[in-house]
């Protein structure tokens, strides 16, 4: 049996600017990774932080989707937005906060775009796959799973990534399931040692962020890769 490479998506915490995205593309189409992370919105519990650039970065994606091999995950967080999103969006990213927005889920599934769906910090596996359920049940035509860390009482990490939610919950349901290392942790030192373990329990994919200059980033500073930091994560993943 021939053995299915893990699928990796990679790009900046969110797009702050055309330099530093482009940039960004750049590296990543030379690594051979073409699934990038897109944000054009970053919900934020601090009101006062960098929420991102909204729609008015969709006309920079249009533009770099022509330039570039790319397929770009972006998360969405109103669906008065939907309509203007999938012009550029290939995945739409249900985030932590809105995995039980089934109104959002509703809309979405109806789209006929795929979604990636991250698990909400305290949902239940039984919650995070009703929550699958909906967006399939109104027509979704392709779901992702994301485990990204649930909520603990440790500082250590951002949150406790729960890696038991792989195998489980790709035998409570039928659809790929990926991990966040860069949220889930908030970190970089251990990235390599989780991704190898999220891997070994069966996950399809990993999900990080990589930014240029990972010092100047607007947000999640720390859990950022530079292109260095990233290229030994690929290696040693490999």
């Amino acid at each position: 049996m021939q053995e299915i490479a893990p699928v990796f998506i990679a790009g900046p915490c969110a797009i702050e600017n055309r330099t530093m995205f482009e940039d960004s593309i750049r590296f990543l189409d030379s690594k051979d990774i073409h699934l990038v992370r897109a944000g054009l919105y970053k919900p934020r519990t601090d009101p006062h932080t960098f929420q991102g650039l909204g729609t008015s970065g969709i006309s920079m994606l249009a533009e770099l989707k022509r330039e570039y091999p790319v397929s770009f995950i972006s998360e969405i967080l109103d669906l008065r937005d939907i309509e203007k999103m999938r012009e550029v969006v290939d995945v739409f990213q249900v985030g932590s906060r809105n995995m039980s927005n089934y109104v959002l889920l509703k809309e979405l599934g109806k789209a006929e775009v795929p979604v990636l769906l991250k698990r909400n910090m305290c949902a239940t596996l039984h919650e995070f796959a009703c929550a699958a359920e909906y967006l399939t049940e109104y027509g979704c035509p392709y779901v992702v799973l994301c485990e990204r860390g649930i909520r603990s009482f440790d500082s250590e990490t951002r949150n406790l990534l729960d890696l038991s939610c792989v195998p489980l919950m790709k035998s409570m349901t039928a659809f790929p399931v990926i991990v966040d290392i860069s949220h889930s942790l908030g970190r970089k030192d251990i990235a390599v040692s989780m991704g190898k373990a999220a891997l070994a329990c069966g996950a399809d994919g990993i999900m990080v962020e990589v930014h240029p200059t990972p010092e100047t980033a607007r947000s999640d500073a720390k859990q950022q890769m530079d292109f260095r930091e990233f290229e030994n994560f690929l290696k040693e993943i490999y």
